[in-house]
């Protein structure tokens, strides 16, 4: 019994290697949140483009909402996530400090919620991608797999889902719209906006003149 769970233990380690090298090189043929939006909403609207091909305002608007230290960190934001520990230990609203490498670890290996399994793993593949990818793929991976809308994934689709367009030929404004539905795609929407997405709106475009793609 005992050796075939550790066969089994090494097919899934070999597995998981192989995955993370291919990775390197493709996006995702398809990850647990999307087969997710395909059930929920009845559609997976996604188009995987190059890192060049994305344009840089879409790139500094995400980077200014989710993550300005990313070119800077080694994949986890210690202050971040020493901020987000102390707002949740006060009882407010739950408050992450994931990094873009963490939520790319998530995204494309695991699946969503808030259990200490899942954290612990994503720790782990977020050092691993780190070390075996680098910071463009990380974001090429994040940006082309990222929720953006109901069963709307990529700044791609995303791009034409609100605004007709290619990613790369989003104005300023339009990218931080896109960007500014961050966390929460599956409620905000740019089309009609609350009074909080205009605000976030706003502050992702001053943070857009702060934020360095390397």
């Amino acid at each position: 019994m005992w050796k075939k769970i550790k066969q089994l233990l090494f097919i899934v380690l070999i597995l998981n290697v192989v995955f993370i090298i291919w990775g390197r090189f493709f996006n995702p043929p398809i990850t647990i949140t999307q087969i997710g939006g395909l059930f929920e909403y009845g559609r997976l609207q996604r188009d995987y483009i190059s890192y060049d091909e994305m344009g840089n305002n879409v790139k500094k608007a995400v980077l200014a909402s989710e993550d300005q230290k990313f070119f800077s960190h080694n994949g986890f934001d210690y202050d971040a996530i020493e901020k987000a520990m102390k707002n949740n230990e006060k009882g407010k609203k739950v408050r992450g400090g994931s990094t873009i490498s963490q939520q790319t670890a998530k995204n494309i290996f695991l699946w969503q919620g808030r259990s200490w399994i899942r954290k612990g793993l994503e720790a782990a593949y977020t050092f691993i991608i780190e070390k075996v990818w680098g910071k463009d793929i990380i974001l090429e991976r994040y940006l082309n797999s990222i929720e953006m809308g109901q069963g709307v994934f990529g700044i791609e689709a995303a791009a034409e889902y609100y605004f007709g367009k290619s990613s790369k030929d989003l104005s300023v404004s339009e990218a931080a719209w896109i960007a500014a539905v961050l966390p929460n795609p599956k409620k905000y929407d740019p089309k009609n906006p609350s009074s909080y997405l205009n605000k976030k709106h706003n502050w992702i475009m001053r943070q857009m003149r702060n934020v360095s793609l390397k």
